[in-house]
């Protein structure tokens, strides 16, 4: 769901001014707020994105499979912190843009939201393969279909916002188009009842995927029992790999139930519900998705060891040149 979900329970054919009410509270407190974002977000806007051209630059990232998908997961994240801020941006600095330029933003958000937990479990289930069928894991985990299953992520994860975008434009009313909004997924679903329904086809699948999660958890446990040696251990760590995963997944449904914990705060006060929401919004849409990732590349053995080599690398070009320059 949208990081910023300025107006959760009340009407979409709310004008702007109305809108602007959940987000007008005291300038010294509004700018305290953006500026905690922005010290959030772009350091790890910036490490992401070094982890990224890291990625890019190793061969051996890009031919295995697990290293492709965790790839992935970093691109999805940079675009996720990238957008989230844009719109940030626009909303404490009061800007309101027609809603005709807001769906593109509000169907590529809601689509990279949804790979989130997509590609959770992917990696899940490769860790699986790889620990439970070693003999058929170079096989089954090739890089070819890697890139086949990052694109049925996409499909999957677009489904539902052009289903969204159809009904809303030939339902929707001119008037309703071209009016002023902040940009937030709500506005293409003006029915209470979609609001709903939408909730709980996302919680759904959520519980899907973690019922195969911990089947892929409770395979690798048993076949870490079964272990010896090397085997042993590296069945050991793919079973803390699936744990992290998990605890993903559950703040991705963290995330996913806060507005409608946001929705009930709202009815009883409004400067509780702008604190609350702020909060969930650092703790759960900011820092959740991009600790997550970081966490993972950086107990991956390998990784660490390039991403290491690469700072100091850099760091040597910088101090040999600053040198020539003395």
């Amino acid at each position: 769901m949208l990081a910023v979900d300025l107006q959760i329970i009340a009407s979409m054919n709310a004008s702007g001014n109305e809108q602007m009410q959940l987000i007008q509270v005291d300038p010294v407190r509004r700018n305290i707020s953006l500026a905690l974002t922005q010290i959030f977000v772009w350091p790890f806007i910036y490490l992401i994105f070094l982890m990224l051209l890291i990625f890019s630059k190793k061969e051996t990232f890009r031919s295995e499979t697990r290293y492709i998908l965790f790839g992935h997961s970093l691109l999805v994240d940079l675009m996720f912190l990238f957008l989230t801020d844009f719109v940030v941006l626009l909303s404490y600095n009061f800007v309101l843009i027609p809603l005709h330029f807001c769906i593109p933003i509000c169907m590529l958000m809601e689509a990279i939201t949804a790979c989130a937990p997509l590609t959770i479990i992917a990696m899940c289930v490769e860790r699986y393969v790889a620990i439970c069928m070693p003999l058929r894991h170079q096989a089954i985990s090739t890089s070819r279909r890697a890139l086949i299953v990052i694109l049925m992520i996409w499909i999957l994860s677009s489904i539902n916002p052009f289903v969204d975008m159809f009904i809303l434009i030939s339902t929707a009313s001119r008037e309703y188009l071209s009016q002023l909004t902040h940009c937030h997924y709500e506005i293409m679903i003006p029915e209470k009842i979609r609001h709903f329904a939408r909730g709980l086809l996302y919680i759904v699948g959520l519980v899907f995927i973690l019922i195969i999660e911990i089947f892929c958890y409770v395979m690798i446990y048993l076949a870490a029992r079964a272990a010896s040696g090397d085997n042993k251990k590296s069945a050991s760590k793919g079973q803390r790999t699936i744990s992290l995963h998990i605890l993903q997944l559950f703040l991705c449904t963290a995330e996913v139930m806060c507005p409608y914990i946001e929705a009930v705060v709202m009815q009883y006060d409004i400067q509780t519900y702008l604190t609350v929401r702020f909060i969930n919004f650092l703790a759960f849409s900011i820092t959740s998705r991009a600790v997550s990732p970081l966490v993972y590349g950086f107990r991956d053995e390998k990784f660490y060891a390039a991403m290491v080599y690469y700072i100091r690398c850099k760091n040597n070009t910088i101090s040999s040149d600053t040198i020539k320059q003395s």
